[in-house]
């Protein structure tokens, strides 16, 4: 059985004294993929057939609206149907084929993203407008679960497990439960429910949709995947996932790549009585919708879906503060906090909080803003016209309810994207801004008197996705981690408060409304929820 080992591409370079290498690479990447797959007019595929729809989707990168990334299917509701029925059909020949095989392909697929991680990294930096170590960090965690979730199908055999049930020579005419009877054999089958509609984000399109998919996939579910294809796009990623796990020897209609709008594509995955469950990450609204649409017309389907955050940190006055402020900082700012687990509140203790603000403000002054295509540029662009309109509300509302201490303007780099300052606000914890998720780079802040008072406050939102903590009181850490109400903690860690969850090691969870199973992905407990289980005895 092979051993699991994550990818840590960026770490491994920099530990052999090669990051020159890495960053030449990437360079070199960018530049074949504006030659090769730019501009370009891309299919989607059903059944392993190219398809055309009568109208298309012109995607640009958010790095620069001139930058054309290509032409795109607008799928449509016939679409839809045509890849679901597709995927419906070649359910019974994936299903019936062994673990072993599956988890041979998903092994196959690892290996080709790892080949091509270069490319598939500026791909993604191009269309999403993320920095090469976070392109090249999130390439690594999708070859991370692949490799993962296939050690989990080896580990638990499959999850089938064999029973024999002790018969009797004693006889009786009646059945009851625990009567004598013959001896029976029994198997304990875990099996998958049928077809999976994946609808996939924006802002992780290659780790999280690899993610979604691959743990519907190796459990013998077929796919319709859906990459994000309005406001926030991601098509060309999703594009380039299809394609590695077609050359993986993915069979036609095992994994169908359909390109549309929400509104048409994705609710007919959500509507269809073929479609068996539904994998999701978003936001909440959306995936309290598509519950409710489902369950309110009488059908029943799984659902396993993350839907955001907003996450907390708290800063003792027992805190290291220089790791605090590098942690909140990473938390809140990496790829202009557009994560689900990105830091966007703090609580600090009221001992603490000038010095621990200067040291926050410092971080912030340094970060280079501007094409996150250039190794030095920390924070690139928003992603969308909706996202800045949305920074714009958070700057106004926090002028006019607190004080902003750092940030809250444009940035003029000379490309033609969004670009904004990190923006620090300080609030009163009542405020909407300490309550809504903003998927910005806008961090609010306040002061705490007890580490009840803070934990209390941190709890106080509806969501519970991740969550961090520094103090160096092993008293206070144990009541953080006994009381906060979230599903990812992360405590002391400077290199980021609140995200960079490391599959194998930190299950990606959340609690309250960021989810829905309580089980976290990059976890021994995910690939269970893409199965049902069966009972099946044999008597002598």
């Amino acid at each position: 059985m092979e051993r699991f080992k994550n990818e840590f591409t960026y770490r491994n370079y920099v530990e052999s004294g090669k990051e020159a290498e890495f960053d030449a690479l990437f360079d070199a990447a960018v530049e074949n993929v504006k030659k090769e797959l730019l501009g370009k007019r891309i299919p989607m595929y059903i059944g392993g057939k190219e398809v055309y729809s009568g109208e298309e989707i012109t995607e640009y990168s958010p790095i620069d609206r001139n930058l054309l990334i290509g032409h795109f299917q607008k799928g449509t509701r016939e679409n839809a149907r045509q890849a679901i029925d597709a995927a419906s059909a070649a359910f019974k020949d994936w299903s019936s084929r062994s673990y072993k095989e599956r988890v041979s392909i998903m092994r196959k697929a690892a290996d080709l993203f790892a080949r091509d991680k270069f490319k598939v990294s500026a791909a993604l930096s191009i269309e999403n407008g993320k920095t090469r170590y976070e392109s090249v960090g999130e390439v690594d965690e999708a070859i991370d679960f692949l490799r993962y979730y296939a050690l989990e199908m080896e580990k638990n055999k499959g999850y089938i497990r064999k029973l024999k049930l002790v018969g009797t020579e004693k006889k009786v005419n009646a059945g009851f439960q625990g009567a004598p009877g013959n001896e029976e054999e029994i198997r304990i089958a875990m099996k998958p429910y049928g077809v999976f509609g994946v609808i996939a984000p924006f802002n992780f399109p290659i780790s999280i949709s690899v993610g979604m998919s691959s743990g519907a996939l190796i459990t013998g579910n077929t796919v319709v995947f859906k990459p994000s294809s309005t406001d926030n796009m991601s098509m060309l990623t999703g594009y380039l996932i299809y394609k590695i796990f077609k050359e993986a020897g993915m069979p036609d209609g095992v994994f169908n790549y359909l390109t549309g709008s929400g509104s048409e594509v994705g609710d007919e995955l959500v509507v269809s009585k073929k479609v068996s469950g539904i994998v999701f990450t978003g936001s909440r609204s959306t995936g309290l919708a598509m519950l409710a649409k489902t369950y309110s017309a009488g059908s029943q389907k799984v659902f396993i879906v993350e839907m955001g955050g907003k996450n907390p940190a708290i800063v003792s006055k027992y805190a290291d503060l220089d790791k605090a402020a590098s942690g909140v900082a990473s938390a809140a700012f990496g790829f202009a906090g557009q994560k689900c687990s990105a830091c966007s509140r703090v609580y600090v203790h009221e001992s603490v909080k000038e010095e621990f603000v200067s040291k926050l403000l410092d971080k912030m002054r340094s970060y280079k803003i501007g094409d996150p295509l250039k190794k030095e540029v920390y924070m690139g662009p928003l992603i969308s016209s909706k996202a800045f309109e949305k920074y714009k509300y958070a700057v106004d509302e926090a002028s006019r309810s607190g004080k902003i201490l750092y940030g809250g303007k444009t940035v003029n780099t000379g490309l033609n994207g969004i670009y904004v300052e990190p923006t620090l606000a300080e609030l009163n914890h009542e405020n909407k801004l300490f309550h809504e998720e903003l998927f910005l780079p806008f961090l609010v802040i306040t002061t705490f008197k007890s580490i009840d008072e803070a934990i209390s406050k941190a709890n106080d939102v509806e969501y519970g996705l991740t969550a961090g903590f520094y103090s160096n009181k092993k008293s206070e850490i144990k009541k953080f981690i006994d009381e906060i109400e979230a599903g990812v903690l992360y405590v002391n860690r400077e290199v980021s408060a609140t995200t960079g969850a490391i599959v194998g090691y930190h299950t990606f969870v959340g609690w309250k409304g960021s989810g829905l199973t309580g089980k976290g992905t990059g976890s021994k407990f995910y690939l269970p929820q893409f199965m049902r289980e069966q009972s099946e005895a044999i008597a002598k």
